[in-house]
């Protein structure tokens, strides 16, 4: 039975904003706030709703915010925002920013950011601006972040964070302990501020081994550290592309990964949190592409989105214009028979959707490497055997309604051949075309739906229009 006295209290306050189930990220709420303290020229409201807002919620703001509303907010605000705000931001909101807080902030800010965090930031700079940041950033740090800069660019060396936790192999766990603690007091430089594993190194640099936080805190002081650490752990190379880190990351569990360079010697270390933003940056870039859009098409300006999408419009014009040419050679055919021209899209409509279910589910499996060499043609024969499945169900109901009508049952038959033989290629293309042009070492997620939609629209009217001129005129 409950007391009395005991009232219930509200949700606990977190980064100025109440904590609810319900609510997550950035309200609508606060972002109206805001826009009502900016609009009342009201700048310590602006200020202290701002500086109340964890980072992540004010990039959001900032993205979702007009650019001439950016930019008032950061006259008001640019001196409260934290450091990590900039290593949030869209590519394009970023570079409004740096263009009004200018280059000099912009390296005081760099400077307080994690190195992993400071490379995402400067990568985005032009040449020129990137020396005018580095030139003003401490000597330390800015060496850890050229060396980052110096690997290519989506690989495990631009996402590492320099600032590892290490011991040699002859400590014990009761100097370790001492070290991390002492190190906390003096605020070392070289140290992360959050970490969940520690490597062991050997005389040239190299792991040896790693010990998680909770085994080292769960062990008595005197046992040695190499009595402890897992010496079976998955080294990574500064070299390996972004999207191979994400796959080894959830292939193994990982929470973090040692970085080693072409001689062994350990440069860095990837944490899980920077692999979550590759894996959401990854999937946007390929749904992104398979729409023929780039990932920062949403805060882009007009023009430059327009002209981002011409040439994707331009090349579909060409292949619309060949499906259009294949009609023109049934002109006679089709002014014999009006029903052909009122059916036909139906069958190139069909053949198209169907051909995008199996192609977005083929693109994506191999992105995640789940559709490789080895079982390839069998994910092929599949997709042909569903697109000959529902090619016979749909002949079956789109055959008796033109039957109806048109009260033409050889059209009827017509219709259904053309649906089945359709249905068959767009399956069989869906699947066959992004393992062709993954084989030829181009993105599947660009190019595929442009070659697919041409040739179900080709093969959809040529075998229609070619049926209903051999069968019934």
């Amino acid at each position: 039975m409950s007391d009395p006295d005991i009232k219930p209290t509200d949700p606990p306050e977190i980064d100025g904003q109440t904590d609810t189930p319900e609510e997550v990220g950035l309200g609508t709420d606060m972002v109206g706030r805001v826009l009502d303290a900016m609009g009342a020229d009201n700048e310590a409201a602006v200020r202290e709703l701002v500086a109340n807002l964890h980072y992540s919620d004010v990039a959001d703001l900032l993205e979702r915010l007009s650019g001439v509303q950016r930019r008032r907010l950061l006259e008001f605000a640019k001196d409260v925002l934290d450091p990590e705000v900039l290593a949030e931001v869209d590519e394009t909101v970023l570079d409004e920013m740096i263009d009004h807080i200018g280059l000099d902030q912009v390296a005081e800010v760099v400077a307080e950011l994690d190195t992993d965090d400071a490379v995402n930031v400067i990568e985005e700079l032009e040449e020129d601006e990137q020396q005018h940041v580095l030139g003003a950033i401490p000597q330390a740090d800015r060496t850890l972040i050229e060396e980052s800069l110096s690997f290519p660019e989506d690989s495990a060396g631009r996402l590492m964070q320099r600032e590892v936790m290490t011991v040699p192999a002859f400590w014990d766990v009761g100097k370790t302990i001492d070290y991390l603690r002492e190190s906390a007091e003096e605020e070392n430089w070289n140290l992360p501020d959050v970490f969940y594993d520690i490597v062991v190194v050997g005389p040239k640099h190299d792991p040896v081994g790693t010990i998680p936080l909770s085994l080292l805190l769960r062990t008595k002081r005197p046992v040695g550290v190499s009595e402890i650490m897992t010496s079976e752990m998955k080294l990574i190379s500064a070299t390996l592309d972004q999207e191979e880190v994400a796959f080894l990351f959830r292939q193994r569990d990982l929470v973090s990964a040692p970085v080693i360079d072409d001689t062994g010697r350990l440069v860095g270390m990837i944490t899980i949190d920077d692999v979550v933003d590759v894996i959401d940056e990854e999937a946007e870039e390929d749904i992104m592409r398979l729409g023929g859009v780039r990932e920062d098409d949403l805060y882009s300006a007009t023009l430059a989105t327009t002209r981002a999408r011409f040439s994707w419009l331009f090349v579909n014009l060409i292949t619309a214009i060949l499906a259009s040419a294949v009609i023109g050679l049934f002109q006679a055919t089709i002014e014999q028979m009006v029903a052909l021209a009122v059916l036909m899209p139906i069958v190139a409509s069909m053949g198209g959707n169907a051909g995008t279910q199996t192609l977005t589910v083929a693109v994506r499996a191999l992105a995640t490497k789940e559709l490789t060499t080895t079982n390839a043609m069998r994910q092929v024969g599949k997709e042909f055997m569903v697109g000959g499945i529902n090619g016979l169900i749909f002949a079956v109901v789109m055959g008796a309604v033109a039957w109806m009508w048109f009260d033409q049952p050889m059209l009827g038959v017509v219709i259904a051949i053309a649906m089945i033989i359709n249905l068959l290629v767009a399956g069989l293309a869906g699947a066959s075309i992004p393992l062709a042009l993954e084989r030829f070492g181009i993105d599947p997620a660009i190019a595929s739906s442009v070659f697919l939609t041409t040739l179900t629209d080709v093969v959809g009217f040529l075998v229609f229009l070619g049926l209903g001129a051999w069968l019934l005129i």
